[in-house]
């Protein structure tokens, strides 16, 4: 797709989709500004979202929700979002403990859901809330948005096709310093009753996530995990996120989940995998990452260079080495975003394209991708690493599927 000027469509109205957004912490905020982003940015689009109610239990979240993004209404109860008759699309992004009655509740008023992932704290609760959801017969998103990376895409495209041949190896990390300070306070995330598993949950549900829609589903596991930082100062209530900073006098609380989870792994296809996750490490401080290595060629992403896949391909030719391939509008839809090449979009710009794309799903009333059957095949190998973390041996992946 070129860059072109934006020109309205002239064939028909679009066909309104209202939306409710539970939690309005960062992502709850970063959905509301991409969903109103989606009409200045698609023009060719066949809807428009209309943002219609903001549920939070902090009265200054929704103050802003109204005053600030244009939500119609706001709310303390977020059963108000759900049973407003306005209400096409809740869009979930409250802590992961209360995913599972949020969505049960959704999927029991008819409403389409995304919902950030992982879906739930622990696996059981992402299997009975992709159950819920199925047996409601509702369209399904999850916030894995990496997938949505022009590049990805692109490199996904360049493994359908064969370029790289046989896939022998994979590598997977996501590594993030938000956790390496100890005066970080204990947020939802570090605490297994609100946030459910630590790492292998908030980070290496995505890194696994990339893996099974690049090379497909995954069949045993060895892992372990860590708990670095056992103690941390307490928040404030109602305020801050996971990157604020306590001071050394506070009160603090125990960490209930791990700060480090990694993995050994052989996919279906016949290749291995190693696959690493971190909050703690200091160094890298978003790297969301993956290297692919075949017969023929090998690539990696890296989020910290979101703009740039490195890539080889044994062409024949007497040069060795990777070649750096810069991000640019012949990677739809990154032109829809700035034209040429080498020119930048970034993180927020991902999530514009992913609530695109999930809007796409509930007009055309086709499953979307990924939904809650692609949380429940990461949660499946969530379920092995933890078996394998206590028995120390390999273990088998298991379908968490409930029918």
């Amino acid at each position: 797709m070129s860059w072109r000027p934006l020109v309205p469509r002239a064939d028909g109205p679009r066909q309104r989709i209202g939306v409710g957004v539970i939690g309005f912490g960062w992502l709850g905020q970063a959905h509301s500004r991409s969903l109103s982003r989606i009409r200045t940015l698609f023009p060719d689009r066949e809807f428009e979202p209309e943002l219609v109610i903001c549920s939070d239990t902090v009265p200054a979240r929704i103050e802003a929700a109204t005053g600030d993004f244009g939500f119609g209404e706001g709310a303390a109860d977020w059963r108000r979002v759900i049973d407003h008759p306005g209400v096409d699309i809740v869009v979930i992004a409250a802590p992961n403990a209360l995913h599972l009655e949020l969505i049960e509740a959704a999927a029991a008023a008819g409403k389409d859901i995304f919902c950030e992932k992982p879906v739930g704290g622990t696996p059981a609760q992402t299997a009975r809330a992709e159950r819920a959801a199925r047996r409601a017969g509702v369209i399904t998103g999850v916030g894995y948005n990496y997938r949505w990376a022009p590049l990805v895409r692109y490199a996904d495209s360049l493994i359908g096709a064969g370029r790289l041949g046989t896939i022998t190896n994979y590598r997977g990390r996501f590594f993030s310093m938000y956790g390496s300070d100890p005066m970080g306070v204990l947020s939802w995330r570090y605490v297994a009753e609100e946030g459910g598993h630590g790492a292998s949950t908030d980070l290496l549900s995505h890194a696994v996530d990339l893996a099974h829609m690049l090379l497909g589903p995954i069949t045993r596991v060895v892992g372990t995990a860590a708990t670095f930082i056992p103690e941390r100062p307490l928040p404030i209530a109602g305020g801050g996120t996971h990157y604020g900073r306590g001071e050394p006098h506070d009160p603090r609380g125990s960490v209930t989940n791990e700060d480090y989870a990694g993995m050994l792994c052989e996919f279906a296809g016949g290749a291995r995998g190693t696959f690493e996750s971190s909050r703690t490490m200091v160094g890298p401080e978003s790297q969301m990452a993956f290297d692919v290595y075949g017969t023929q060629g090998a690539l990696g992403w890296n989020l910290e260079h979101l703009n740039e896949l490195r890539l080889y391909l044994a062409d024949g030719e007497l040069h060795t080495g990777y070649t750096t391939v810069f991000g640019g509008e012949r990677f739809p839809p990154h032109g829809n975003f700035v034209p040429g090449s080498a020119n930048p979009i970034g993180f927020e710009d991902l999530i514009v394209i992913e609530d695109y794309e999930f809007c796409r799903s509930v007009l055309a009333r086709t499953p979307h991708r990924p939904g809650f059957a692609d949380a429940l095949e990461w949660v499946s190998v969530q379920a092995a690493l933890l078996r394998s973390c206590d028995s120390e041996r390999w273990e088998p992946v298991v379908s968490l599927r409930e029918e």
